[in-house]
Formats: structure tokens, sequence, C-alpha cells
């Protein structure tokens, strides 16, 4: 019922503002009729004291103001105070510290008590208690501004609870982004790891089964196998990474065994000089320290620091053999790539590469090409 009040309040403000204003105005003139000198007197004030409220909202300051005025006007005329009498300033010093600074409130009602309890106290008849007239209106009047205040402090809570909650969604939102953002550039990266590697491979082979096609048949078919498991390498490595993009329900299955391989790391290195002495690069391995397993970031990316060197090595030089020197230390890995041939093309790039990365933290080196 309170909800559907609040729809009807709503959508008719001028209809409940009249009645309201119509109703402190009956009340208001019922205590001149009552008691006092005379009704006459007290009903032009009650009438100004209503029309008072009219502007609280916008004008709350005023409101007070003239609210108040009537209401000392009434005491020193010799109408009894009392809370119903009072009634239009109330509500005027409620409005005002519902929607003012919380010192602005108190200063209103300090000037109101300044105005009224005085003249009530100036007014007294004899047989009156000097405290009815003092301390009561004292405690009326306050009672409005505290539960103004404590309205228009509930309601700055509210806000700042909607403030933080919209900022924290924000806050998730951004946060979302920039993984999903994070997670394309490792998958491109991945792929431009896959698809470079292979492809100057698969070249580096083609063009050495070329090359012995006629003088060393058995040579070339032996390196056209190896051919042959290069590119099925590639197939499902691209199948697994861009398996990533999708979810199980994008293709009715969960994914075959391909898909749930482990990531490469250094594990697969003799795979991988395999590879290249089929494509004419002898590959040779030295490790220094004791081996152990690392992090499966910092392996993944230690396997494609070696497998882009050495894919840079059949691209760019006319090197026969490599060196992969591998150096375990108690908080780092040290990888050293070098060859002995020169630069076979016009774009001259480094014939070695060189990375090292602390353990339990794995940085992506930039891909070179």
């Amino acid at each position: 019922m309170l909800s559907s009040w609040r729809r009807y309040a709503d959508s008719h403000p001028h209809l409940v503002e009249t009645a309201f204003l119509l109703l402190v105005l009956a009340v208001t003139s019922r205590q001149y009729v009552h008691q006092g000198p005379g009704w006459w007197q007290g009903q032009p004030l009650a009438l100004v004291a209503t029309a008072g409220l009219l502007p609280r909202r916008g004008h709350p300051r005023a409101a007070v103001l003239v609210t108040a005025a009537c209401a000392a006007a009434s005491v020193a005329l010799g109408y009894l105070i009392s809370p119903l009498l009072l009634l239009p300033v109330l509500i005027a010093l409620y409005e005002l510290a519902v929607r003012t600074p919380q010192r602005t409130a108190y200063a209103c009602y300090g000037a109101t008590v300044a105005l009224v309890v005085p003249a009530a106290l100036l007014s007294a008849r004899d047989g009156r208690p000097w405290m009815d007239e003092s301390v009561g209106p004292v405690f009326w009047i306050l009672l409005p501004v505290l539960a103004g205040t404590a309205v228009r402090n509930r309601r700055a809570h509210l806000d700042a609870v909607h403030t933080r909650a919209e900022h924290a969604e924000r806050t998730r939102e951004e946060e979302a982004r920039h993984r999903v953002a994070e997670e394309r550039i490792r998958i491109a990266r991945e792929l431009h790891d896959v698809v470079a590697h292979h492809m100057a491979l698969a070249n580096a082979q083609a063009s050495t089964a070329a090359h012995l096609a006629r003088t060393h048949p058995e040579q070339a078919h032996e390196i056209l196998a190896h051919l042959t498991g290069t590119t099925a390498s590639a197939l499902r490595e691209l199948k697994a990474t861009v398996g990533l993009l999708r979810t199980p329900d994008d293709t009715g299955d969960t994914g075959g065994p391909d898909d749930l391989r482990p990531p490469p790391g250094l594990g697969r290195l003799p795979e991988l000089v395999s590879a290249f002495g089929s494509a004419g690069l002898h590959v040779t391995v030295t490790v220094r320290g004791t081996r152990r397993p690392l992090p499966p970031g910092v392996d993944l990316t230690a396997f494609r620091i070696v497998q882009e060197a050495l894919t840079n090595v059949t691209k760019h030089t006319d090197a026969g053999t490599a060196d992969v020197h591998l150096a375990y230390a108690h908080d780092r890995l040290t990888l050293t790539v070098t060859d002995d041939g020169g630069a076979s093309r016009a774009r001259r790039a480094p014939a070695a590469a060189s990375a090292s990365s602390v353990c339990g933290n794995a940085p992506r080196p930039p891909a070179e090409d």
C-alpha cells in the first residue's frame, strides 16, 4: 500500500502538495480558535505561515524565516505556545535540515529559538510556568532538525554506497577487458611462434630436399618424410592454440587428445633439435648446472626463445651448425644460442639470441622476424 501511495504522489505532486498545505492550515488555525486573545488575530498568521511553506524545497531558508516570524508573532500576541502552533516552522526546519549542510540547519535552529522563546517569555501570562515557555519550545524545535539531519546523512550514505558499487562495477569491467586483451596478445604471440617456426622449418626442409633430389634422392625422400611430420606438428599446435578461442559448447564436443596436450617446454628440445637436423642445421645442446623442473610459464618461454632463435638462424643465415647453451643457476636460467654462419640475405638480422628469466616470473621477449 505504501508503494502505491508513493506512485500516486509521484504522478500527482500538485494535488498532494495542496492537500498537505490545507491540512497544515486546518491544524494551525484550530490552535488560534480555541485559545489566545481571539481567533481573528491568529488566522492571518496561520495563513501566512502555511503559505511560507510553499518554497520550502527550493528556498528552505526563506520558508524558515517566514514561519519562524509568524510563530514569534503568535506567541507575542499571547497565544499558548505548543507543537501544533509551531507546526509550520517545524516542517520548514525539517526540510532545511534535509537539504542543507548540518551547520546551516543548526544555525537556523538557533535563530528560530532566539525568535520564539524570548517572545514567549515576554508575553507569558501570570500562572504559566516559565519552563513551559522556554525548555519545551527548545526541545520541540530541535526534533525536526535532528530528524532532517538523520535523513540527509542516510541519503548521503546510500549515495556513497551506490557510487562505490558503480565504481566497483566499472573496475570489474575494466579488469575483464584488460584480461581479455592480455589473453589475445598471448594467443597472438603463440600463433606467431608456431607459424613462424614451422613455416621456416618447412621451407628449409623443402629447399634442402629440392637441392638433394638429383644427387642424393634417398636423403631427399628422408627429408620429405620429416617435412610431413613438421606440417603435422604445425597443424596440431595451431589446433591447440585456436582451441583456446572457443569453448566445448561451440563445437558440441569436449575436445580431442591434442587439446589436452601440455604446452611445449625444454623437455621437447630433442624433438626440436631433430626437426632442425632434418632441415640441414646441426644443433648441439649443452647444459651447465643441475637441470631441474621449471614453472610452466618459464618452461614455455625458454622453449620459445630457443625455437625462435633457431628459426632465425635458418631464415637469416647460411649456418650449418648451431649451439644451444643452457645455464641453470640458483634463481635463474640463462639461454644462449649461437651459430657458425653469416647473414645470407640483404636484410641482416641477429644470428644469436640470448635471454634470461628469473624463475617464477616469465617475461615474454619481443618476437623477431
